[in-house]
This record gives C-alpha cells, structure tokens and sequence, in this order.
C-alpha cells in the first residue's frame, strides 16, 4: 500500500512538477524583486490582508494564477519563487541547500516589509518551507496552510526512516538525476506529471516550463526533502494549521488509508485541520481549481 501511495502521491520524492507556461493566465509582474540573498524573488499582486504563496519543486508562482485572480481585490498577495526553478537564474551557491536558505530568505523579505502576522500557503516543497518557516521564525506567521505536503516524506517509503537512514538513497537519487541526459529528464518528467497533475490538457505546459528549472538545484532540494524531517519542529509551530491534501481513487487505496497518513503525520501539531479535496493529484489548484479556491477563501475568512 505504502508503495501506490509513494507512486501516486504526486511522485513526491520525484516531485519534477513544474509551472504554467507563459500565455492568457500568466501573472502580470507590477513589483517584482530577487531578495540580497538570491535565494527568492518577490511579486506582489493586490492589497488588504498580506497572503505569501509558496509554489513547490521547480514550480513557478504561476501555478496560483486561478486563485491570484479571485483574491487580488481583497488581499496583498506576495507571489515567492525559489531561485534556480521555472527559469529563474539559480543562486550562486547551487552545491547546498535550497530550502532552509529561501526560508531564511523569506524570513527577511517580511521583516524588511513589515508584514505584520501573514497568512502563509505553501505547496509540496513550498508546504515544507511554510512549516519550516512557522517552527523556526513562530513570530513572523499568522496562519499556515500546507497544501499536499509531508513534514518527512521519506517517511512514506519507510515509517520508521530516520533522516540519517534516508542519507544514502537521497544521495542516490540526487546523482541519478544529475547523470540522466537530456531525452531521460524529458521522460521522468513526463512519468512524474503523469502523477502530478490528473487535468491531461495542463501536463505538456507543465512538462515544457518543468524542463527550465536548473538541474542542480533541483537535485539538490530532492535531496534536501528526502533527508529533511520537520515532525521534531511541529510543536514549535504557534500559528493555527490548515493541511489540504489530494486523493483520487486512482491511488489505488481508500480514501481512509489518505486521511490516516496525513493525521500520523501532523500528529504533533497542536492546532491543526485538515481538509481533503478529492478528484485532483498533487496539484491541486489546477485539478480542483473551484474546490481549492473555496477552500482557501474559508481558511481566509477565518
């Protein structure tokens, strides 16, 4: 069971997800910036209650576009995108982590701005930097959402993995993507979107802008996700949690089996919800783009 759900579960260690390609829903750029540590860079669309988006492994801040239209009239939106991903010029350390350094990184963009207590929606990987964000910097976020992410996800492959136990096979996977050719990236990421993204008319733009995202880093946020356990970090988090998470029966296992692996998860998180949206893979604002919506506007409204 654990392996269907490693399978379908967005790919999840092989995460090669990718944005929207440029036309009629790319996102205008008023106010766009790279932070001095090079690690992000900042759009802001709209005005009211400040809201920062997350998008995950080589996704660009385009994948919120749907929802960017429906909130921008009520809420400051701060669209991040993690330097090397999507076609953004990769930080000039590409050898280390990415995650923990765009953390600290937006960690500083909302000192510098003086947002007062935001709401935080990260997805998969931007999921993992939210809840980093929220056990690490307790002061700085109002509210977090995760949406389809895991605190550990090597945890799913093995229950009783341990971030040291996961070393080894994070670093073979690193080098595999890294020594793969062109035509062997190209095929991964259409196996991996395959599992990513269920609305087949969405996956070649996601394949065609995936294929921007520099390899290196990617690679190595693949790595840093495999070895990275937050369940220690949970308890530090003060801010309310709001997990959003996908489930199809393509799966290939119940639905209960879904809520279980999450709950688990999240189990030493001290203020926590949960809300399942079915019919979508991984990515789910552009498989359940109504749905999701609805479901952020509520966390919104609370």
């Amino acid at each position: 069971m654990r392996a269907k759900i490693f399978a379908t579960m967005g790919g999840l260690l092989w995460l090669l997800s990718a944005p929207l390609s440029a036309g009629s829903n790319q996102l205008p750029s008023p106010s766009a910036g790279h932070s001095e540590q090079q690690r992000i860079s900042v759009q802001v669309e709209g005005s009211g209650k400040d809201v920062i988006l997350i998008p995950g492994l080589a996704s660009s801040r385009e994948v919120w576009a749907d929802l960017v239209s429906r909130l921008r009239q009520s809420h400051r939106l701060h669209l991040v995108e993690l330097a090397g991903f999507a076609g953004s010029p990769a930080a000039l350390d590409t050898e280390g982590e990415v995650i923990a350094p765009a953390v600290e990184a937006i960690a500083a963009y909302i000192r510098a701005q003086h947002i007062q207590a935001p709401v935080i929606i990260g997805h998969s990987l931007g999921g993992e930097a939210a809840l980093m964000l929220g056990a690490r910097h307790p002061d700085l976020v109002g509210r977090l959402m995760i949406v389809d992410a895991l605190p550990f996800y090597s945890s799913l492959m093995n229950p009783s993995a341990t971030s040291e136990t996961a070393a080894p096979h994070a670093v073979e996977i690193r080098d595999s993507l890294l020594a793969a050719s062109a035509e062997q990236t190209e095929n991964m990421q259409k196996a991996s979107i395959a599992r990513l993204v269920k609305t087949q008319a969405l996956r070649p733009r996601v394949l065609a802008a995936s294929i921007s995202s520099d390899r290196r880093t990617v690679a190595n946020a693949v790595y840093e996700l495999m070895v990275t356990d937050l369940r220690p970090e949970l308890s530090h988090i003060r801010a309310p949690v709001e997990v959003v998470y996908a489930y199809d029966p393509l799966y290939g296992v119940s639905s209960s089996n879904i809520d279980a692996l999450f709950h688990r998860a999240y189990a030493s998180t001290s203020n926590v919800q949960f809300t399942r949206i079915d019919g979508s893979f991984h990515f789910v604002m552009l498989d359940q783009p109504e749905q999701f919506a609805s479901t952020v506007e509520a966390f919104l409204g609370k």
